[in-house]
């Protein structure tokens, strides 16, 4: 008999079909001759109830049957006698793959808090919220693929060990084959000629500066990979392991830059509207019961579908960053309260509130800001005439702020030299970066969009260590 998923078979199992399923226990109740079984495979949030009876299942075979088990049942599909189903599993025979003891199974049926959760990342797939997560996270990925396949653009494999930092921050996390008990040094440092790539490498903070030379050549290119950031941090926004999605296109200035962006987002979003809506509903309704312990002032103004459709259906409004700067003067962000950090005038980096502020009240439509002072971005953003603001922009979504950043390159040798000086950039780490402004230079443009900052905004989840199957965060490696 060939196996069935329980989705296909809710979907479209007619009574009488003889079927089998294998799947995790979910529930187990009945009486003494009766039991029922809430089954579930993992292809959706819908539990299949499995009716075992003394008759056709021996009492032997149930009593190993608890919460987490695993087994595979062959039955009939009949007319469900009770509520919440319209089928159910008449069982004939019942084969216990795996035991879960219920002393020691963690994930018993109540509810867990996400913590606890965190701490058994292994089994916490089992669980709905979890399941709903890593489905809709499935979706996005498969979207950014078919977006850019579709408009031409090439998958480019960009390095995880680098020996360059692309932001200049310096948290970057070290790679090395040196005994670290036994370092070779040199006039009191260490001799980094003597490790296995001969100089100081470190994994990668992102995969831009390698995309921009793939796109000088093909056009159009974009990396999806891991990135690594040693920030010692441990807010709800942070990860020292996370994905990055990086399109570079050449011959495009900020412009089509803000298009591409505008134009991705409300695709992937749509995606998931159009083929997530099971776990998008049952996410919604997670998030409205927690929004209703929450202080009045301190609630979100939009469900998490209304969220979604608020960014698809919108066109993004586009201002500068010196616009911005006036509104967020002349705000009155709440009747109560001002903004918990301070507008410190023309210059200042914008805090997430004072994003949000601009998108779910000034606006009430995404916002793509553009044009921000040189001093508070990056090295490789192209310098307005102006000398003092950089074809730099960032994209604002409701409820979490910045969700995408990125500008037109510098594509002019003297002009990125100067300003590789002015912040302390080693050039010769990058000769090959600037080698691009040598030979054949153009204009060309490209932006970051930190993954699991989308899927934590799709999901409505409020910690982005939930987002991401096994979240690394200083002081935790596990599994």
């Amino acid at each position: 008999m060939k196996r069935t998923e329980i989705k296909q078979l809710l979907d479209f199992a007619k009574a009488g079909e003889k079927v089998e399923v294998r799947a995790w226990v979910r529930t187990k109740r009945g009486s003494k001759n009766v039991s029922f079984i809430a089954l579930n495979d993992g292809s959706t949030l819908r539990n299949l109830q499995l009716v075992a009876d003394l008759e056709k299942v021996e009492e032997s075979v149930l009593q190993r049957i608890n919460t987490g088990a695993c087994i595979a049942a062959q039955g009939e599909i009949v007319e469900s006698q009770g509520s919440g189903q319209t089928v159910e599993l008449q069982a004939t025979s019942i084969e216990v793959l795996g035991e879960a003891h219920p002393d020691h199974y963690p994930l018993q049926p109540k509810k867990h808090s996400l913590e606890f959760l965190r701490e058994i990342a292994h089994l916490r797939f089992r669980t709905n919220t979890f399941s709903a997560i890593n489905r809709i996270r499935h979706q996005l990925i498969f979207g950014v693929h078919e977006y850019f396949h579709s408009r031409g653009f090439l998958n480019v494999h960009t390095p995880i060990i680098t020996a360059s930092d692309a932001e200049g921050a310096g948290e970057a996390f070290k790679v090395t084959n040196f005994d670290l008990n036994n370092v070779p040094k040199a006039e009191g440092e260490v001799d980094f000629s003597q490790d296995f790539f001969g100089k100081e490498t470190n994994l990668t903070v992102s995969g831009q500066l390698e995309a921009e030379l793939a796109a000088m050549a093909m056009g159009k290119v974009y990396t999806f990979g891991p990135t690594f950031r040693a920030e010692n941090s441990n807010t709800s926004r942070h990860l020292a392991e996370f994905w990055m999605i990086e399109p570079e296109v050449a011959f495009a200035d900020l412009e089509e830059n803000m298009d591409l962006s505008e134009d991705l987002l409300k695709s992937l979003v749509r995606a998931v509207l159009d083929n997530c809506m099971e776990d998008l509903e049952f996410l919604d309704k997670r998030l409205a019961d927690e929004e209703k312990n929450k202080k009045a002032e301190e609630r979100s103004p939009m469900g998490l579908i209304e969220k979604l459709k608020f960014v698809a259906d919108n066109e993004f409004v586009r201002i500068s960053y010196t616009e911005a700067i006036e509104i967020l003067r002349n705000s009155k962000p709440n009747k109560k309260k001002k903004f918990d950090y301070l507008i410190e005038g023309w210059g200042a980096d914008l805090q997430s509130e004072h994003e949000r502020y601009l998108v779910e009240k000034h606006f009430k439509k995404p916002v793509i800001l553009y044009d921000y002072p040189k001093d508070i971005k990056a090295f490789y953003m192209r310098l307005n005439e102006d000398d003092k603001t950089v074809r730099a922009m960032d994209v604002l979504f409701p409820g979490i702020g910045e969700i995408v950043g990125g500008s037109q390159r510098e594509e002019r040798l003297e002009k990125l030299e100067k300003r590789m000086d002015e912040m302390g950039v080693p050039k010769e780490e990058v000769w090959w970066y600037l080698d691009l402004r040598k030979f054949g230079t153009a204009p060309h443009s490209g932006f970051g969009l930190g993954f699991e900052r989308l899927v934590q905004f799709t999901t409505g989840m409020g910690n982005i260590r939930d987002v991401i199957p096994f979240p690394r965060t200083p002081k935790n490696a596990e599994f």
